[in-house]
């Protein structure tokens, strides 16, 4: 008997609301407005994504411009459902239009929360995020927050003076996820705003971008605390676990964090310069809050930490000035004529494409009256260092090959004499 007590105002509210003529008139609006949707969004949607693809230089505002055309359809059914719902307040009871709102509310949700996940890069993740936000407010759009918030808040524990609930945990994710989300998509917004000034250096540049996102992010990671009624008092202790972390175990992440701030404030290295560290040579193409992006001529890209390039030898050849000076060694016969050669090497370096005359000349001297040849050393600058050094010092060579074979001046190669003496046979005298 208790149980059919129990069901009977869910019956009443059934036979109300679900089977009543009105029901079946807002289900008839909100198919009409699918369908209008449908067809207008696949007839303006091509053109407004072909023009939306023309912004340049910021891809996380083009992914939410191309997310938001790619679902007119869904602004469109909101809109016929406002203009219906409007419609229906002046004309019918709130009973009369309850699953026009709610699909109204429900359909500006799912536009809402799906243009905005797209700017999430992975697919799958971007479809977990956008269905659980849609959940989460779906319940509160159909009148359900009572009983789900009741029970979630029921299941809790206390630790100490703060009582933790499942509630409290949820909306902590929930909010902390979602701020950092939208302070990581703003500091990238802004990174790029950044990035395009004109007035600052590019270290000047990352280091202003890296603060604005981490900036960001402890913003947002501190309202969703609070949002969600935790004192902030109470992560004291959490931060002196934290400190003591950092001293056994985080040690090296965050001695490469703080070199890697200390390289962008002194200007060091930036983007595009040439270095050499050890055994890598190459031009730096990233700054990280860990690492830098080096790459060499091979291809190869090395990570290498911040705190190398503090406690080691760096060569930046591009540090104050992009030119670099080369040396070519060489020789020539001893009947060659010294002057002839010197000029012959200078105007030959001159003539290669890579080498900066409008720096320096190319010079060229005698060094030695070597073993076998004499011996001369070229000298000459580049501007690009980026862009190799062995390969130009080959091409000089090559140059100078082909300009002493065409002036009859030789090259010579070591020779060596070996004086091979027959051992000659000593007689002894006879034993008496």
């Amino acid at each position: 008997m208790d149980f059919v007590q129990i069901f009977r105002p869910l019956e009443a509210w059934f036979r109300t609301f679900v089977l009543s003529e009105w029901t079946f008139y807002q289900l008839g609006i909100i198919a009409a407005g699918y369908i209008f949707a449908s067809l207008v969004a696949s007839i303006t949607e091509p053109a407004l994504e072909t023009r939306a693809r023309r912004i340049k230089g910021n891809p996380d505002l083009l992914r939410v411009i191309i997310a938001f055309m790619r679902r007119l359809k869904w602004l469109f059914l909101t809109i016929w459902l406002w203009l219906a719902n409007v419609v229906l307040t002046q004309s019918t009871w709130p009973s009369q239009r309850w699953l026009v709102s709610t699909a109204l509310t429900l359909a500006a949700a799912w536009f809402v929360i799906s243009v905005l996940t797209k700017i999430i890069r992975n697919q799958t993740l971007s479809r977990v995020v956008a269905v659980l936000s849609w959940g989460y407010l779906a319940v509160y759009a159909t009148g359900l927050e009572g009983p789900a918030l009741s029970t979630l808040d029921a299941a809790a524990v206390n630790l100490g003076a703060m009582r933790l609930s499942l509630l409290i945990v949820l909306k902590a994710v929930v909010l902390t996820v979602a701020l950092i989300w939208v302070a990581v998509l703003a500091g990238n917004v802004l990174s790029h705003w950044v990035q395009r000034s004109g007035d600052l250096s590019p270290s000047f540049k990352v280091l202003i971008s890296k603060l604005i996102k981490i900036v960001l992010i402890m913003v947002a990671g501190a309202i969703a605390l609070s949002a969600t009624g935790i004192d902030l008092t109470a992560l004291t202790v959490f931060s002196g676990a934290v400190g003591v972390g950092v001293g056994f175990g985080l040690q090296k992440v965050v001695s490469n964090f703080i070199s890697g701030i200390i390289i962008l404030l002194d200007k060091s290295i930036k983007p595009g310069d040439t270095i050499t560290l050890g055994d890598t040579f190459g031009s730096i193409r990233d700054l990280r809050a860990r690492f830098v992006s080096v790459i060499t001529r091979e291809g190869k890209e090395f990570l290498i930490p911040n705190e190398d390039f503090i406690s080691q030898q760096v060569v930046n050849w591009s540090f104050s000035s992009d030119y670099v000076r080369i040396d070519v060694d060489f020789g020539t016969s001893y009947d060659s004529d010294p002057h002839e050669v010197v000029r012959i090497a200078i105007e030959t370096a001159s003539a290669v494409p890579r080498v900066a005359n409008n720096y320096k000349a190319p010079v060229c001297w005698m060094t030695a009256f070597g073993a076998s040849s004499l011996d001369f050393r070229l000298r000459f600058w580049i501007s690009d260092p980026a862009n190799g050094l062995t390969n130009v010092r080959g091409q000089v060579l090559l140059a100078l090959w082909d300009a002493f074979k065409a002036a009859k001046v030789s090259i010579p190669f070591p020779h060596r004499e070996i004086i091979m003496k027959t051992p000659v046979e000593i007689q002894r005298p006879p034993r008496a």
